[in-house]
C-alpha cells in the first residue's frame, strides 16, 4: 500500500480523508498536535476501517519531527490540512495564524524536497476569492484581498506553491479550494468534534438541538440575500474527503513540476436560515436562535462552479444538504459525554 501522510489527520476533514484513503487502497499516516482534535478520533478510525492508523503526535512546524516521519516512512504523497482555521479568531490574533499556517507549509515543502516526495494536495479555501463580483465562483475568478487573516494565509500558501513550481522544483501540487464542509461519517464513528466553542455553524446547530447550548446566534439578517442571512455552499465531508483521494491519485500521473487548483463544492448555495430549517426537518427539533450583529470577516454569499473538478478529476458531490445535516445530527446524538466548555 502506498503511504500518504496526512498533516492534521486527526482533525475533522483529515480523519474522514483517512477513511477515504483506506477505501481507495492507500495507507494513511497521521501527524497531529491535537490542539483542535481528540485522540478518540483514532478509535473511530479503527472501528470504521478495522485498522490501526499510524499516528505521530506533534507539530508540523517542528523540522526534526517532520524529518523523522519522512525518514521512517517511504511516502508517495502528502495531504496538508494542518492549519488554524477560525475566521473570527484570525481577525483577533492574526500573527498566530500567519506564523502557524505559513511556516508549517514551508517546513513541509523543505522536508518533501529533501526526501524526494513530489505529490502534495493542499487544503485551501474559497476564502481566497473574497467577496466575488459574480457567482458561481470559477477557478478563473480573480482572487481578491482576503476578508480575514485566515483567508490571507491560504492565499499566501497558494502563492508559495505556485512560486515553488515556477522555480522548476520537483513538486506536483494541487490546491483544493473548498467551500463549507459539514456532515459526518454515516457510521457516526467520526464527525466534527471542535474543542471548546465551535467556529463553524453546524456544530452550533447540532449542539443547540441537543440542548448543550441554549441558543444559536445568527450573525446578521440584513444581507443582500433571499432571507437576509449569509449564503454558503455546504459540502458533505465524505464528498470532500473523496475529492482529496481523487487529487492525490491524479497527481501520480503528472510529471513535476505541476500546479493547479480546483473548487470543491456542490455548486449550490444555501442561506443560514435554510440550514436551520433543514436541520429542524431532519431532526424533528425546534431550534432556539437569535439574530446577532454581523461578524467581522464574513463574506455575504459564495458558492462554487464545480465543472473543472467534475471534468478533470472525475469527481462530483453525491450528498445533499439533508444528508449532511442528518449525518451531523446522528453524530451529535452519538456523543454521549459531550458537554459545553
Amino acid at each position: 500500500m502506498e503511504k500518504i501522510l496526512i498533516t492534521g489527520g486527526a482533525g475533522y476533514i483529515g480523519s474522514h480523508t483517512a477513511v477515504a484513503l483506506y477505501a481507495a487502497g492507500y495507507q494513511p499516516i497521521i501527524i497531529d498536535d491535537f490542539s483542535n482534535s481528540e485522540k478518540k478520533v483514532l478509535q473511530g478510525l479503527r472501528k470504521i476501517t478495522g485498522k490501526e492508523t499510524p499516528c505521530y503526535t506533534g507539530d508540523c512546524n517542528n523540522p526534526e519531527l517532520m524529518e523523522k516521519i519522512f525518514t521512517e516512512n517511504k511516502l508517495s504523497g502528502v495531504i496538508h490540512f494542518a492549519a488554524f482555521k477560525a475566521v473570527g479568531e484570525s481577525t483577533q490574533q492574526p500573527l498566530k495564524y500567519y506564523k502557524n499556517n505559513i511556516n508549517s507549509l514551508l517546513v513541509l515543502l523543505e522536508t518533501m524536497a529533501k526526501h524526494g516526495v513530489a505529490n502534495l494536495v493542499f487544503s485551501s479555501s474559497c476564502t481566497v476569492y473574497g467577496q466575488p463580483d459574480t457567482l458561481p465562483v470559477k477557478e478563473s475568478t480573480p482572487r481578491k484581498d482576503a476578508e480575514s487573516p485566515y483567508g490571507n494565509t491560504k492565499k499566501i500558501c497558494e502563492d508559495i506553491l505556485a512560486d515553488q513550481v515556477k522555480s522548476k522544483a520537483a513538486l506536483s501540487a494541487i490546491a483544493l479550494r473548498y467551500f463549507n464542509p459539514i456532515g459526518a461519517h454515516e457510521s457516526s464513528q467520526l464527525g466534527e468534534l471542535p474543542i471548546g466553542v465551535p467556529a463553524n455553524l453546524v456544530p452550533f446547530v447540532t449542539q443547540t438541538g441537543a440542548g448543550i447550548r441554549k441558543e444559536l446566534t445568527v450573525f446578521g439578517n440584513d444581507y443582500d440575500t433571499p432571507d437576509g442571512t449569509c449564503v454558503r455552499d455546504y459540502i458533505h465531508v465524505m464528498d470532500l474527503a473523496e475529492a482529496h483521494v481523487k487529487a492525490i491519485t491524479y497527481l501520480k500521473g503528472r510529471k513535476a513540476p505541476f500546479y493547479d487548483w480546483y473548487n470543491v463544492g456542490t455548486g449550490k448555495g444555501n442561506t443560514v436560515m435554510e440550514v436551520i430549517e433543514t436541520f429542524e426537518k431532519v431532526s424533528g427539533k425546534n431550534l432556539h436562535y437569535t439574530i446577532g450583529p454581523r461578524r467581522p470577516g464574513d463574506v455575504v454569499k459564495v458558492w462554487a462552479d464545480t465543472e473543472k473538478i467534475n471534468r478533470e478529476l472525475n469527481w462530483t458531490a453525491r450528498f445533499t444538504l439533508e444528508d449532511a445535516l442528518r449525518d451531523s445530527w446522528n453524530w451529535q446524538l452519538s456523543l454521549r459525554e459531550n458537554s459545553p466548555s
